[in-house]
């Protein structure tokens, strides 16, 4: 399973020394980016400077379970759930040590030139390999 620690900084909290809801979505997309550098091998730099591609989410939902601190730390796993013609569906969890804070569920979709396109030979095959693990 793909996972990131992410300590919860001064910058990630409302007054009340909580995460703010929407600092989360940054931590989540930070996970992604990662994921695609690291497992499939495209980097979000690679992909929007020079390139005319991209990985724009389309969908989003998120649970959230526990409130995150200042200074906690929340670990951050990724799992692909499906790979479409032109879309992948990945489940992103953030865990501190009294179990679950929230729950992401992220549709991304490839696109070239603004407009969705089938994933690429080498990117859908790192997807579902990397999905296939996570099944095994």
């Amino acid at each position: 399973m793909y996972e990131r620690l992410i300590q919860i900084e001064f910058n990630h909290c409302d007054p009340a020394g909580i995460v703010f809801y929407p600092r989360y979505f940054e931590m989540v997309n930070s996970v992604i980016e990662n994921f695609f550098a690291d497992v499939v091998g495209r980097s979000f730099a690679s992909m929007h400077f020079g390139a005319d591609n991209g990985v724009p989410t389309v969908a989003m939902e998120a649970v959230f379970q526990k409130p995150s601190r200042l200074g906690d730390k929340v670990r951050f796993t990724l799992r692909v759930e499906r790979v479409g013609g032109s879309s992948v569906r990945l489940v992103i969890e953030g865990h501190g040590p009294d179990g679950l804070r929230l729950r992401a569920v992220m549709t991304l979709a490839w696109i070239e030139g603004m407009k969705a396109a089938p994933w690429p030979d080498e990117m859908r095959a790192a997807l579902e390999r990397y999905r296939e693990t996570q099944n095994a």
